[in-house]
């Protein structure tokens, strides 16, 4: 089992920047694959960014393509998701996901455990 805590939401302003965070817990010795989705309100959730195990292969969403840039720090068992030129349709709960294998998925159903999630505001 993995749990996943998300941090560093909030509330911004049109154009500013945000670095969520999300820490695992749990077994983190084996080799998850990691990924950030959205969920605003009335919609669907929807993918977001990816990274392999290594750290090696990213993969995003057409509509954060060059704002937004995910990372990973496997010391920490830690991903990070730096948004930059936030706008107000990025406005949505974040989710931290992890799968239970060491590729990028862009698929929902793909990705086995979840954090709980955290607020991106973003104000026009």
């Amino acid at each position: 089992q993995v749990q996943l805590a998300e941090s560093g939401g909030g509330l911004v302003q049109a154009g500013d920047s945000l670095r969520l965070s999300c820490a695992a817990s749990g077994r983190t010795s084996s080799m998850y694959a990691r990924g950030w989705f959205r969920q605003a309100p009335g919609k669907e959730r929807e993918f977001v960014a990816a990274i392999s195990w290594s750290g090696g292969s990213t993969n995003y969403a057409d509509s954060v393509k060059g704002r937004f840039t995910i990372s990973r720090d496997n010391a920490k068992s830690t991903v990070y998701l730096r948004m930059n030129s936030l706008k107000p349709e990025d406005t949505a709960v974040y989710y931290c996901a992890a799968r239970s294998s060491m590729w990028v998925s862009q698929n929902v159903a793909e990705f086995d455990y979840w954090g709980q999630g955290t607020q991106v505001t973003v104000s026009s």
